[in-house]
Protein backbone atom coordinates (compact mmCIF):
# COMPACT_ATOMS: atom_id res chain seq x y z
CA UNK A 1 0.00 0.00 0.00
CA UNK A 2 1.37 3.42 -0.98
CA UNK A 3 2.22 5.99 1.68
CA UNK A 4 -0.21 8.90 1.38
CA UNK A 5 1.47 12.28 1.75
CA UNK A 6 0.31 15.90 1.89
CA UNK A 7 2.90 18.56 1.00
CA UNK A 8 2.73 21.93 2.77
CA UNK A 9 4.96 24.82 1.66
CA UNK A 10 4.30 28.39 0.52
CA UNK A 11 6.87 28.17 -2.29
CA UNK A 12 5.41 26.62 -5.43
CA UNK A 13 8.80 25.57 -6.74
CA UNK A 14 9.37 23.54 -3.56
CA UNK A 15 5.97 21.88 -3.88
CA UNK A 16 6.56 21.02 -7.52
CA UNK A 17 10.07 19.72 -6.83
CA UNK A 18 8.92 17.54 -3.93
CA UNK A 19 5.99 16.17 -5.90
CA UNK A 20 8.15 15.40 -8.94
CA UNK A 21 10.74 13.49 -6.91
CA UNK A 22 8.51 11.74 -4.39
CA UNK A 23 6.04 10.51 -7.00
CA UNK A 24 8.92 8.74 -8.73
CA UNK A 25 8.87 6.35 -5.75
CA UNK A 26 6.59 3.35 -6.22
CA UNK A 27 5.42 3.32 -2.61
CA UNK A 28 4.59 7.05 -2.25
CA UNK A 29 1.41 8.83 -3.33
CA UNK A 30 1.02 12.62 -3.07
CA UNK A 31 -2.63 13.13 -2.18
CA UNK A 32 -2.66 16.88 -1.54
CA UNK A 33 -0.77 20.18 -1.49
CA UNK A 34 -1.20 23.34 0.58
CA UNK A 35 0.52 26.72 0.70
CA UNK A 36 -0.45 27.59 4.29
CA UNK A 37 -1.39 25.90 7.54
CA UNK A 38 -5.11 26.59 7.37
CA UNK A 39 -5.44 24.98 3.97
CA UNK A 40 -3.30 22.05 5.12
CA UNK A 41 -5.73 21.26 7.93
CA UNK A 42 -8.66 21.31 5.52
CA UNK A 43 -6.88 19.02 3.06
CA UNK A 44 -5.86 16.56 5.77
CA UNK A 45 -9.50 16.38 6.86
CA UNK A 46 -10.49 15.47 3.32
CA UNK A 47 -7.77 13.02 2.28
CA UNK A 48 -6.62 11.51 5.62
CA UNK A 49 -2.92 11.10 4.72
CA UNK A 50 -0.36 9.03 6.55
CA UNK A 51 2.25 11.79 6.58
CA UNK A 52 2.39 15.58 6.20
CA UNK A 53 5.62 17.25 5.08
CA UNK A 54 5.32 20.63 6.80
CA UNK A 55 7.14 23.90 6.18
CA UNK A 56 7.33 26.29 9.14
CA UNK A 57 7.15 29.86 7.90
CA UNK A 58 3.93 30.33 5.94
CA UNK A 59 1.09 32.88 5.71
CA UNK A 60 -2.26 32.64 7.54
CA UNK A 61 -1.09 29.86 9.88
CA UNK A 62 2.53 28.82 10.34
CA UNK A 63 3.76 25.25 10.45
CA UNK A 64 4.03 25.06 14.23
CA UNK A 65 0.41 26.06 14.81
CA UNK A 66 -0.71 23.80 11.99
CA UNK A 67 1.25 20.88 13.46
CA UNK A 68 -0.31 21.45 16.87
CA UNK A 69 -3.80 21.53 15.35
CA UNK A 70 -3.20 18.41 13.29
CA UNK A 71 -1.88 16.43 16.24
CA UNK A 72 -4.93 17.41 18.29
CA UNK A 73 -7.43 16.58 15.55
CA UNK A 74 -5.67 13.72 13.73
CA UNK A 75 -3.21 12.08 16.16
CA UNK A 76 -2.44 9.23 13.76
CA UNK A 77 -1.16 11.58 11.06
CA UNK A 78 2.61 11.98 11.33
CA UNK A 79 3.96 15.48 10.69
CA UNK A 80 7.54 15.73 9.42
CA UNK A 81 8.85 19.29 9.46
CA UNK A 82 10.85 20.17 6.34
CA UNK A 83 12.38 23.61 6.75
CA UNK A 84 15.48 25.78 6.35
CA UNK A 85 15.70 26.60 10.06
CA UNK A 86 17.68 24.64 12.64
CA UNK A 87 17.70 27.04 15.62
CA UNK A 88 16.09 26.69 19.05
CA UNK A 89 13.24 29.05 18.15
CA UNK A 90 12.06 26.66 15.46
CA UNK A 91 13.19 23.17 16.49
CA UNK A 92 11.88 23.17 20.07
CA UNK A 93 8.43 24.64 19.33
CA UNK A 94 7.99 22.22 16.42
CA UNK A 95 8.80 19.17 18.55
CA UNK A 96 6.64 20.43 21.39
CA UNK A 97 3.80 20.96 18.92
CA UNK A 98 3.96 17.27 18.07
CA UNK A 99 6.20 16.99 15.01
CA UNK A 100 7.18 13.36 14.48
CA UNK A 101 10.36 14.30 12.62
CA UNK A 102 12.44 17.34 11.75
CA UNK A 103 14.47 17.66 8.56
CA UNK A 104 16.25 20.50 6.80
CA UNK A 105 15.66 21.29 3.15
CA UNK A 106 19.26 20.47 2.31
CA UNK A 107 18.57 16.81 3.15
CA UNK A 108 19.62 14.35 0.46
CA UNK A 109 16.50 13.37 -1.52
CA UNK A 110 17.11 9.67 -1.00
CA UNK A 111 17.51 10.26 2.73
CA UNK A 112 14.20 12.12 2.79
CA UNK A 113 12.53 9.09 1.24
CA UNK A 114 14.07 6.91 3.95
CA UNK A 115 12.82 9.31 6.61
CA UNK A 116 9.31 9.11 5.16
CA UNK A 117 9.36 5.32 5.01
CA UNK A 118 10.69 5.08 8.56
CA UNK A 119 8.00 7.49 9.81
CA UNK A 120 5.35 5.35 8.15
CA UNK A 121 6.73 2.40 10.14
CA UNK A 122 6.65 4.43 13.36
CA UNK A 123 10.35 5.32 13.48
CA UNK A 124 11.18 8.97 14.03
CA UNK A 125 14.29 10.60 12.58
CA UNK A 126 15.69 14.04 13.30
CA UNK A 127 18.23 15.98 11.28
CA UNK A 128 21.57 15.88 13.13
CA UNK A 129 21.48 19.63 13.84
CA UNK A 130 17.98 19.39 15.30
CA UNK A 131 18.94 16.36 17.38
CA UNK A 132 22.00 18.19 18.72
CA UNK A 133 19.88 21.14 19.80
CA UNK A 134 17.40 18.90 21.57
CA UNK A 135 20.11 16.99 23.37
CA UNK A 136 21.60 20.25 24.57
CA UNK A 137 18.20 21.42 25.70
CA UNK A 138 17.55 18.31 27.75
CA UNK A 139 21.08 18.39 29.12
CA UNK A 140 20.35 21.81 30.59
CA UNK A 141 17.56 20.39 32.74
CA UNK A 142 18.29 19.69 36.42
CA UNK A 143 19.77 16.17 36.87
CA UNK A 144 17.98 15.75 40.18
CA UNK A 145 14.64 16.39 38.53
CA UNK A 146 15.47 13.87 35.80
CA UNK A 147 16.40 11.22 38.34
CA UNK A 148 13.17 11.77 40.25
CA UNK A 149 11.16 11.44 37.05
CA UNK A 150 12.90 8.30 35.84
CA UNK A 151 12.35 6.62 39.20
CA UNK A 152 8.60 6.97 38.68
CA UNK A 153 8.76 4.52 35.79
CA UNK A 154 8.21 0.82 36.28
CA UNK A 155 10.90 -1.55 35.03
CA UNK A 156 8.72 -2.45 32.04
CA UNK A 157 8.13 1.21 31.20
CA UNK A 158 11.90 1.72 31.23
CA UNK A 159 12.25 -1.24 28.86
CA UNK A 160 9.72 0.32 26.49
CA UNK A 161 11.51 3.68 26.71
CA UNK A 162 14.77 1.99 25.74
CA UNK A 163 13.09 0.48 22.70
CA UNK A 164 11.61 3.85 21.70
CA UNK A 165 15.12 5.32 21.83
CA UNK A 166 16.19 2.66 19.33
CA UNK A 167 13.51 3.92 16.94
CA UNK A 168 11.32 0.83 17.12
CA UNK A 169 7.62 0.80 16.30
CA UNK A 170 5.01 -0.53 18.73
CA UNK A 171 4.91 -3.82 16.85
CA UNK A 172 8.69 -4.20 17.02
CA UNK A 173 8.69 -3.33 20.73
CA UNK A 174 5.97 -5.89 21.36
CA UNK A 175 8.03 -8.58 19.61
CA UNK A 176 11.21 -7.61 21.45
CA UNK A 177 9.58 -7.63 24.88
CA UNK A 178 7.15 -10.50 24.24
CA UNK A 179 4.07 -8.43 25.02
CA UNK A 180 1.07 -7.29 22.97
CA UNK A 181 0.93 -4.07 20.96
CA UNK A 182 -1.97 -2.94 23.14
CA UNK A 183 0.21 -3.34 26.21
CA UNK A 184 2.99 -1.37 24.52
CA UNK A 185 0.58 1.48 23.77
CA UNK A 186 -0.49 1.51 27.42
CA UNK A 187 3.12 1.65 28.63
CA UNK A 188 3.95 4.44 26.15
CA UNK A 189 0.98 6.49 27.33
CA UNK A 190 1.91 6.02 30.98
CA UNK A 191 5.61 6.83 30.58
CA UNK A 192 4.89 9.95 28.52
CA UNK A 193 2.57 11.17 31.27
CA UNK A 194 5.04 10.45 34.07
CA UNK A 195 7.91 12.18 32.25
CA UNK A 196 5.81 15.15 31.16
CA UNK A 197 6.52 14.48 27.48
CA UNK A 198 4.20 14.94 24.51
CA UNK A 199 5.25 12.25 22.06
CA UNK A 200 7.69 9.47 21.15
CA UNK A 201 10.23 11.86 19.66
CA UNK A 202 10.61 13.67 22.95
CA UNK A 203 10.74 10.31 24.73
CA UNK A 204 13.55 9.12 22.45
CA UNK A 205 15.58 12.27 23.08
CA UNK A 206 14.98 11.95 26.82
CA UNK A 207 16.14 8.34 26.78
CA UNK A 208 19.26 9.30 24.81
CA UNK A 209 20.09 11.92 27.40
CA UNK A 210 19.62 9.40 30.21
CA UNK A 211 21.66 6.85 28.24
CA UNK A 212 18.90 4.30 28.76
CA UNK A 213 19.60 2.73 25.40
CA UNK A 214 23.07 1.52 26.36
Amino acid sequence: MAIKIVLVDDHLIVLKGLRFFLESQNDINIVGEAEDGETAIQIVADVQPDIVLMDLQMPKMDGIEATKALKNQYPNVKVIVLTSFSDYDHVLPAIKAGAFGYQLKDVDPDELVNVIRDAYQGKSKLHSEAAHLLLNYFSDQAPQEDNQLIEQLTSREKDVLQQIALGKSNKEIANALFITEKTVKTHVSHLLGKLGLHDRTQAAIYAMKQELFT
